[in-house]
């Protein structure tokens, strides 16, 4: 009996596993909370959204975001990028990842990058990401967000979250 239930649990969490919809890159992400504006960045009112709006992000950038009730703790007019780099830590490449903005790039010029630039990373967003030198693989000029969040998966608050943009956030 005691077999029986040991692999009737084994099994579940092997299909419950299965279901996961994060990538690889999303399941091995440690999220580094910072607590201030990176150098350089004002803060907009022209936004969708404003500081202490309450939203739901719908955006699934790491373990636990898609979903999950946020606050806005700012909105920036600014050059957001999908980046891929190689952690300065030895960690595995990680690709596509959103968002880091002009701000947060070495010798970042006022008319930002274009796809497919090589640049330095000043952003500290995760473990081994500042220093590294990445690709750009998209470039948006676009508003975006830090929030404070709840996580869906360990209801543990992520403060200080860099970056969303206002299509991956709604309303309340």
């Amino acid at each position: 009996m005691i077999k029986k239930l040991v692999f009737i649990i084994l099994a579940s969490g092997l299909v419950l596993s299965a279901c996961s919809t994060g990538s690889k890159e999303e399941e091995q992400m440690e999220h580094k909370s910072e607590s201030k504006d990176p150098d350089g960045m004002k803060h907009t009112d022209d936004s969708k959204f404003k500081k202490g709006d309450e939203v739901t992000i719908t955006a699934g950038h790491m373990p636990g975001m898609k979903n999950a009730e946020a606050t806005v703790k700012g909105a920036y007019k600014t050059y957001a990028y999908v980046v891929s780099y190689t952690p300065t830590n030895g960690d595995k490449k990680v690709n596509n990842h959103k968002w880091v903005v002009n701000e947060e790039v070495a010798d970042a010029t006022k008319n930002g990058f274009k796809k497919g630039a090589t640049v330095k990373l000043e952003a500290a967003h995760m473990p081994g990401m500042k220093g590294a030198e990445a690709q750009i693989d998209d470039v948006e000029k676009t508003t975006v967000y830090m929030v404070d969040y709840k996580s869906t998966e360990n209801d543990k608050i992520v403060k200080d979250h860099k970056w969303m943009t206002t299509d991956e956030l709604k309303s309340r």
